[in-house]
Formats: structure tokens, sequence, C-alpha cells
């Protein structure tokens, strides 16, 4: 059985809304915008805990690159046990859990549009990697 991903949208990163009809809400979250966010032209983030089925992964990453906001640099990301989609305004990263290589790369393409730092600190919780 295809085992689905699950991540975070932030609804307020999206210039086209749609996308999220075509993931599953599991929850949604409402943060109140602080200092720390680095987020000044937003008062708060509305994140949506989603589920994407893993056939319809690579296409929806396509969708949510597009629909990012044009102005800021935002991402969004979903993963399963093994993979992980890094989706940025026109470039998505399609990661093996396992590599350090490709989180460091996602990472400093992240840093690089001024994303801040602790955001983008995507493989902190990576245990082992692959030798």
């Amino acid at each position: 059985m295809p085992k689905s991903f699950v991540g975070v949208i932030i609804e307020e990163s999206l210039e086209d809304k749609s996308v999220l009809k075509k993931v599953k809400v599991l929850s949604t979250k409402i943060e109140k915008v602080n200092e720390k966010h680095q987020t000044p032209w937003v008062s708060k983030w509305t994140l949506h805990t989603v589920e994407v089925p893993e056939n319809k992964a690579r296409d929806i990453a396509e969708q949510i690159s597009k629909s990012l906001d044009s102005k800021h640099s935002w991402y969004a990301d979903f993963k399963n046990d093994t993979h992980h989609f890094i989706i940025f305004r026109n470039k998505i990263f399609f990661i093996d859990r396992r590599s350090k290589e490709q989180y460091d790369e996602a990472r400093q393409y992240g840093a690089s549009l001024g994303i801040p730092e602790y955001q983008v600190d995507f493989h902190q919780e990576v245990k082992e990697w692959k030798r």
C-alpha cells in the first residue's frame, strides 16, 4: 500500500489557495506572527497539516511551487518515512531522508532566499545518516 506524505502548508504563503482543495487537511492551527517569524507582511500564519497521497505527491508539489507567494520567500514541505518534498517557488527538492547532503543543499537554497536559518533546519530529526 502506498505511503502518504504528511506536512504543513502555510495558507498565507500561497497566492493561489486552490491547491488546498487537492489535499486532505488533517488539522489547522493559527499562529500570531511574532518577530522571530520574520514575516512582518502578515499578522498570522494559518498552518494546515495536510496528507498527500503518494501517487499525487509530485503533481501537488509542482502546484504548490507555482502557487507560492512571488513577493516573499516561503516553502512548504511534506514527507513520509523515506522521502521528503521541500518546495520553494519554482524549485522542488525530493530528498532521500537518509541523505545529509541533499538536506544541506535544500537548507542552503532556502537560506540563500533569505528564509531564517531556524526555519530551514529540515533534517534535525534525522537520527542516522546513510554511510
